[in-house]
């Protein structure tokens, strides 16, 4: 991947509208996804939740979490929980765009930032909160040799659900199924850029 994987990713994002669900009954929450460059690749930053979290504990996450009355918006409280989690000032975060939103099986509705920020930088976990800090290159999330397959009933349909191996972590859940929307989103990106070069 070039110099212009961001702009081509920002672009994509942008000529697709995230589906938003109904709040009822749900916990409001955001997320949010990184993606830098770090030497020749792009990382996609995740953590691995502590043990002593209420939520989700000793899984792979992205930054995030429930939103908070004082939070002016979705955004902002993507951007709170990012500092909180991983000590990334708010302002060091370029915003790229949405994803559709997510309702995890824990009742969270959660809306999907995806953001930049510059590299190298000084991550500064929680350590209630982050066992963990991993980055995980984006070639190797697009590698099918890194994907893991499973099935489940969903709707009183069986359907193939996909999970992501990185050493020895495993992401699965909420935060593979965000994961799979965006690698789509990097397809179209990228495929739209092969094309303009034909």
């Amino acid at each position: 991947m070039g110099e212009n994987t961001l702009d081509l990713i920002r672009d994509a994002l942008r000529r697709r509208e995230a589906i938003t669900a109904a709040p009822e009954g749900l916990m409001p929450a955001a997320v949010m996804l990184l993606l830098y460059r770090k030497g020749d690749d792009y990382c996609v930053l995740l953590n691995k939740r502590s043990m002593t979290v209420e939520y989700h504990k000793g899984e792979m996450s992205f930054p995030g979490g429930a939103r908070d009355p004082e939070d002016a918006d979705f955004e902002d409280t993507a951007r709170r929980e990012t500092y909180e989690e991983m000590g990334i000032a708010r302002d060091d975060i370029t915003i790229l765009g949405r994803l559709d939103d997510n309702v995890t099986r824990s009742n969270f509705l959660v809306k999907v930032f995806v953001g930049t920020i510059p590299y190298p930088y000084e991550f500064r976990p929680s350590s209630h909160e982050i066992a963990e800090v991993v980055e995980i290159p984006l070639d190797i999330l697009r590698d099918p040799a890194s994907w893991r397959w499973d099935s489940r009933i969903e709707d009183g349909e069986r359907i193939a659900v996909r999970s992501y191996g990185y050493q020895e972590h495993l992401v699965y859940g909420a935060t593979a199924k965000i994961l799979d929307q965006f690698l789509e989103v990097v397809e179209d990106g990228l495929t739209k850029e092969a094309n303009s070069l034909d």
